[in-house]
């Protein structure tokens, strides 16, 4: 296994966990946020571009999830 897997394979482990942990805190949406991005630079990385396209997106959304939950929205 190479380095990008490992990256990857990370990076969407990550997603998995903090996804799961979200009802526990705010903290973890960002945490899936930032996952999130992580899961997108692998895809543009190994050149499946709208894999890492759809990831960004999904990042921004939690981003935007996370900051409206710090709001108490």
């Amino acid at each position: 296994m190479d380095a990008l897997t490992l990256f990857g394979l990370f990076a969407v482990s990550a997603m998995l966990l903090f996804y799961a942990l979200e009802p526990r805190g705010s903290i973890y949406i960002l945490g899936f946020a930032g996952s999130c991005a992580l899961g997108s630079a692998y895809g543009f990385l190994q050149g499946a571009w709208p894999f890492g396209l759809v990831e960004g997106v999904w990042s921004l959304v939690a981003l935007r999830r996370f900051l409206e939950a710090r709001k108490g929205v």
